[in-house]
């Protein structure tokens, strides 16, 4: 079976259809439609149901897919273990989004690389759709995200419930601000902000990146929503203010993993995670 065939299948899983997933692997749609009525031709099935809603895995298209995860796993496993140095016995793809490497996954990070020394970390930054796909596709072993997406064979658990402040650079500054960056939090953010906030026009500065706001404000003055683990030492050092009349918007931070992993490493790496949320969440 062509690996290839197998990442077209993912793709079409981790989209919910055929022409995202064409985007995803940069190929014409026609291309995924032909890879996966070969995949279905050589396997004797139907794996898809198509539809104005997409496309559905069948009863054996679920069953197929944790041995095409399988495929592209092992695969890629091969790859980063031949690239191995000598002295680490396997690797672990962590996948998150960019404000939970603030005080959050880089002690993780610390952990494994003391309590579980022999695993290479691959550490990345990523946004939702990203990170689901190589959960599906097997090319990341866990994500952690504010909004992940149900995918057959991902397991979703709830880490701790994300405290985000409005902060600003003047605590003098007015509410409507002229100057309010709107960071893209997900949806679970925009639904909370906008039933606070049904009035206000966010259109004039919005960034995908906590990060990059927080730059812009502290460069050039403004106001923005951040998770207050991100801004906590800016408060303390008097270079942002809390704007305390505004209310906490809470949002949801997640683990996604595949259901069928069971290696020592992984175990002890998504424990340390479970861990660490209910640390979290006792704060």
């Amino acid at each position: 079976m062509d690996i290839e065939h197998a990442r077209t299948f993912l793709a079409v899983v981790a989209a919910g259809n055929f022409v995202g997933a064409a985007e995803r692997l940069h190929v014409t749609q026609s291309t995924v439609s032909s890879r996966i009525q070969s995949l279905e031709g050589q396997l004797g099935v139907r794996l898809f149901t198509r539809g104005r809603g997409g496309a559905e895995l069948t009863a054996a298209g679920r069953r197929f897919l944790r041995h095409a995860k399988a495929l592209v796993r092992t695969l890629e496993q091969a790859r980063h273990e031949v690239s191995l140095p000598s002295g680490f016995s396997g690797s672990l793809t962590l996948s998150g989004r960019i404000a939970l490497w603030e005080d959050f996954l880089p002690l993780w990070a610390d952990w494994m690389r003391r309590e579980v020394p022999d695993v290479s970390l691959r550490l990345e930054i990523g946004f939702e759709e990203g990170i689901m796909q190589g959960l599906v596709q097997g090319t990341i072993d866990i994500g952690v995200m504010y909004t992940p997406e149900s995918r057959p064979g991902l397991a979703v658990e709830r880490l701790f419930d994300e405290s985000l402040v409005l902060v600003s650079s003047d605590p003098a500054r007015p509410w409507p601000d002229p100057n309010y960056i709107h960071v893209d939090w997900g949806a679970e953010f925009h639904t909370q902000f906008g039933s606070r906030f049904p009035d206000l026009d966010t259109s004039a500065r919005v960034v995908n990146i906590g990060w990059l706001g927080l730059q812009l404000i502290q460069a050039y003055g403004g106001s923005g929503y951040f998770p207050e683990r991100m801004v906590r030492a800016a408060i303390e050092q008097g270079r942002l203010w809390r704007m305390d009349e505004r209310p906490l918007i809470r949002l949801p931070a997640y683990m996604v993993y595949p259901q069928d992993r069971s290696d020592p490493a992984f175990i002890r790496a998504i424990e340390k995670l479970r861990e660490m949320g209910a640390e979290e969440r006792a704060r």
